[in-house]
């Protein structure tokens, strides 16, 4: 397992580079978000996402949430009608997970449904991430087990069954993003998470969606 020391403001491209080869080539990695610290594997590769749900002891019926580097790859992997992608577009990057309809380049190991989540974080190392092709973001815990802030604690309760750590030290609000599903006439709110002063006015813009 490596360990790459990386400042949050000013990441080493070339290390990002290796951690983009390591998932090219099904490894995990672990790596900050916006909100909390996510275990991120190629979502092209079965086995790669097999081995986020063997790590995390979670249900393989439960789907994945998919991290991309923009908008226009986020239309690559999910439909989006013109309230929901004016509701991305003016929300994205940021805190939220949108739940869309899926498009069949994105695995059933991924989501089993008709839908699935799309993140674009507010964070430059996340998002360069995903550069190449899109990633699985989901929070790096033990199923029912609590998120934890840095690294350190991480690797204590998941093992060290990830192969790469980008460690940009302690997320001090270590709290999920907020799950919106947008993926039918009316949108719904289906967790409350990371705390953003723009939820009101997100809200609003929802209930001018229905």
């Amino acid at each position: 397992m490596k360990i790459f020391k990386m400042s949050s403001e000013n990441p080493d491209m070339d290390l990002i580079g290796e951690a983009i080869d390591i998932m090219a080539n099904g490894g995990i990695i672990l790596y900050p978000t916006d909100t909390v610290y996510g275990l991120g594997a190629n979502i092209f590769n079965n086995d790669a996402v097999c081995k986020i749900y063997e790590i995390k002891k979670r249900d393989p019926s439960k789907p994945l949430s998919v991290l991309v580097e923009n908008t226009e790859s986020l239309e690559l992997i999910a439909d989006l009608n013109k309230s929901s992608r004016e509701i991305v577009n003016k929300w994205l990057p940021g805190p939220f997970t949108f739940i869309l309809n899926k498009k069949k380049i994105v695995s059933p190991y991924v989501s089993a449904s008709a839908k699935v989540g799309v993140r674009i974080p507010d964070y430059k190392i996340a998002r360069s991430l995903a550069s190449l092709f899109p990633i699985t973001t989901t929070s790096a815990n033990l199923t029912n087990e609590c998120t934890l802030s840095n690294p350190h604690d991480i690797l204590k309760q998941i093992g060290d069954n990830v192969d790469l750590v980008i460690d940009v030290g302690d997320l001090n609000k270590a709290k999920p993003s907020t799950v919106i599903d947008l993926s039918s006439s009316k949108p719904t709110l289906v967790r409350n998470g990371f705390d953003s002063e723009d939820m009101d006015s997100l809200r609003r813009d929802l209930e001018n969606l229905i």
